[in-house]
């Protein structure tokens, strides 16, 4: 997939290389390389580059995909990292990133070829992402910062370029969601009321991690009330009667903005109160889901009252806080449907350069 370092070069391997940049992405595009964006020609120099910064040789396996029958190498992962456009110093959190993918409890497959065409959302925890640039506060899911939107994108060009997950191929999804382009986010662990995700999964706070989460949507919650009804929202956006994951019961994220977060902090609630007041009021009745067609069967005595619940158990809710300190607003990530067991990566260490 790399290109010659050489510009003029016309053969590289048995490939024959155009000589311009811009033939060179086209070139690209014709071989089916690209997310429909144009990528940065991978010539041997970039790619030994990002090699070098995160101290990893080429045939170095990062990822076996038993789902896919192939391995995923570092040389593998860089290539697709410089077509992204990432700098050489974010190679290790594409590395750790990828090593996540091949993890069972994500679940790959489930995740990368399902109709709810999940977005996966890449998690960086610890100083690495201040380091590095990587937004966790205003417009943190938005356009603007090169590490979010070079990270996400090399992640998704893996999926693509290594694993096949193609829309003519293995990937299903009926209609997608732009995350799936790039979906990177730092946590806002500066001043945080609970303490940050990757402590919470007992790493170090001097440590750096990566988690990657599977969402089949981002709902925005807007409220102005207490934290009970701040709470609330948050429990009805994992269980509106067209989630898709309401009836498999598959892990969500709430991430809570600054004034929210000063809101559940100045009220005193903990993570583990959050997630089980979040619990015990997401759901539907069994008779709602029968009514609607999102449970089978007829309804019967004590369904009216019988609550199906968006989440298995309390740990099911991720509870992060991101976004600009200014609005009251929070993001719900859904999780994906499919499979129970699957959409939530364990936190992968950023082995740094």
């Amino acid at each position: 997939m790399a290109v010659t370092q050489d510009p003029m070069a016309e053969v590289a391997g048995d490939v024959c290389i155009p000589i311009s940049v811009a033939q060179q992405m086209e070139f690209c595009h014709e071989r089916g390389w690209t997310d429909g964006l144009p990528v940065v020609p991978a010539i041997q120099e970039l790619v030994d580059d990002m090699l070098e910064a995160a101290r990893l040789e080429p045939d170095t396996v990062l990822a076996e995909m038993p789902s896919r029958n192939v391995a995923v190498t570092a040389a593998k992962a860089a290539i697709n990292a410089v077509m992204a456009g990432c700098k050489p110093e974010y190679m290790p959190v594409v590395a750790a990133a990828v090593k996540a993918l091949g993890t069972p409890e994500f679940g790959l497959h489930h995740v990368a070829s399902g109709h709810s065409g999940a977005a996966v959302m890449v998690l960086v925890n610890g100083p690495i992402a201040k380091k590095l640039g990587i937004n966790a506060t205003k417009n943190v899911f938005g356009p603007g910062a090169r590490a979010n939107a070079s990270i996400g994108r090399a992640l998704r060009l893996v999926l693509l370029n290594c694993l096949r997950y193609r829309p003519d191929t293995a990937d299903a999804a009926t209609f997608g969601t732009p995350g799936k382009y790039t979906c990177c986010i730092a946590e806002n662990e500066e001043n945080h009321p609970w303490g940050p995700w990757h402590v919470e999964r007992g790493f170090d706070a001097a440590d750096s991690t990566v988690t990657l989460v599977a969402a089949s949507t981002m709902t925005q919650i807007w409220t102005f009330g207490t934290a009970e009804q701040l709470l609330l929202a948050v429990a009805d956006a994992l269980s509106f009667i067209g989630s898709i994951a309401i009836t498999s019961q598959t892990p969500g994220a709430a991430i809570f903005g600054g004034e929210h977060t000063e809101l559940l902090r100045r009220d005193g609630w903990t993570k583990a109160r959050i997630r089980e007041f979040v619990l015990t009021k997401s759901g539907r009745t069994v008779a709602e889901l029968r009514r609607s067609g999102r449970l089978d069967g007829p309804i019967v005595d004590g369904d009216g009252i019988t609550m199906h619940h968006a989440l298995r158990e309390p740990e099911d809710l991720m509870v992060l806080c991101a976004g600009s300190p200014i609005g009251l607003l929070s993001m719900v990530l859904p999780g994906f449907g499919g499979s129970r067991e699957a959409g939530r990566s364990p936190a992968i260490r950023i082995e740094a350069g």
